[in-house]
Formats: structure tokens, sequence, C-alpha cells
């Protein structure tokens, strides 16, 4: 019997999801393609693997190290 229960709860989960799924708003992969294409154009100017980090603000640049001669 509890296995019945256990097949029963899996479905209803299963259904649960599938309706979620459904519910979904979706488009065209050539629409996303442009969209993400046009988001990437509009931004590249501020993004650092593609201008760099000015090396005054770069986090993870090597410390400098003081050397007396």
């Amino acid at each position: 019997m509890s296995s019945t229960n256990a097949t029963l709860s899996s479905m209803r989960r299963l259904v649960e999801q599938l309706k979620l799924e459904a519910s979904v708003e979706r488009i065209k992969v050539s629409q996303a393609a442009s969209e993400l294409q046009q988001y990437c154009l509009q931004n590249a100017g501020k993004d650092a693997l593609l201008v760099g980090v000015p090396t005054g603000s770069n986090p993870f640049r090597e410390p400098r190290s003081c050397a007396v001669l």
C-alpha cells in the first residue's frame, strides 16, 4: 500500500512540475539571440573582460613589495 501511495505522490509532483513548465512564457530562439546580442553590445563598455580593469582598482593584482637598496 505504501508503494502505491509513493507512486501516486510521485505522479502528483510530476503533474505539478509539468503544469509549471507548460505555463512558462516562451519566445523564439532568434528573438532571444537578438536580444542577447543587443544587451551585450549595449554593455560592452562596462565589461571588465573586454575593456580591462584599471590598474589602481584591481583587487586581484599582485601586491607590491618594497625593496630597500
